[in-house]
């Protein structure tokens, strides 16, 4: 074999082993090639309990706000809804699973939904302090989804998203979405249960993501976006930057042979 066939046979090695193809990269793909449109189930998501450090929002109404005016030291912070206000103004589930409400005192949350929460204070209301002719309204909320998002996307860090539910692309989208050498193969997420950590990977190329139960998201959760290999090779993400870098190779190659030759 000629040293320009070799140089040849290289460069195509090189390209075919560094680029990153389409099919890595492009998000809910039908792995199974049917050409017909999909209409996938997802999985319904268990009602999430409440862990230590959930901050929550809870809203009081009635006929005469006055009556209630005392309970809600969250209102105005949710109506602007200010990630700084709730946090202060919410009310956090502390290391025993209480929430300390004013007149009300320690409520216990840990474990419960926010549904659940919502009856119990309703409950203690209407006991304590209420008739049912005052038609008092509670509302009982996250104060925000709060996530947190490493790896290959373009913003890292603790996210907050004021709705109820999230799954996995609106949680990469809202981190600016995965890099180009990021694996959406393998998305780990990372979840905090009742039994203890549970980690599992996701594959964002496949539409049948939809049907995992990682799918939709939790509070708290953590999300990993591994590397391709191609990042660590770091010959190029691209057709034109391995062409440059394989170039970039043989100049310094072949200006170390003539230094060694002369």
């Amino acid at each position: 074999m000629t040293k320009n066939g070799f140089y040849i046979l290289l460069l195509i090695g090189a390209l075919f082993t560094s680029c990153i193809p389409v099919k890595d990269l492009v998000y809910l793909q039908d792995k199974n090639n049917s050409g017909e449109q999909n209409n996938i189930a997802a999985v319904e998501s268990k009602p999430y309990r409440l862990q230590v450090n959930d901050v929550l929002s809870v809203d009081i109404k009635a006929i005469d706000p006055k009556l209630v005016s005392i309970f809600n030291t969250t209102q105005n912070a949710s109506a602007g809804k200010s990630e700084s206000d709730l946090y202060f103004n919410g009310f956090t589930v502390d290391d025993h699973g209480n929430i300390r409400m004013p007149i009300l005192g320690e409520i216990n949350v840990i474990g419960y939904t926010l549904e659940e929460v919502r009856v119990i204070i309703e409950k203690k209301l209407l006991e304590e302090y209420f008739k049912s002719e005052a038609n008092i309204f509670i509302t009982v909320k996250l104060a925000g989804f709060k996530y947190t998002i490493n790896g290959e996307v373009g913003s890292t860090g603790t996210k907050t998203l004021f709705q109820e539910h999230v799954n996995i692309m609106e949680a990469v989208a809202n981190a600016g979405d995965i890099t180009i050498t990021g694996n959406r193969k393998a998305v780990t997420v990372i979840r905090q249960s009742p039994t203890g950590m549970q980690m599992h990977d996701l594959d964002l190329t496949d539409v049948n993501v939809m049907k995992s139960p990682y799918y939709y998201l939790q509070p708290n959760d953590y999300i990993y976006v591994k590397p391709l290999k191609q990042k660590t090779w770091g010959t190029g993400k691209t057709g034109i930057e391995s062409i440059s870098t394989i170039v970039t190779i043989l100049s310094l190659a072949t200006t170390v042979f003539l230094l060694l030759k002369n």
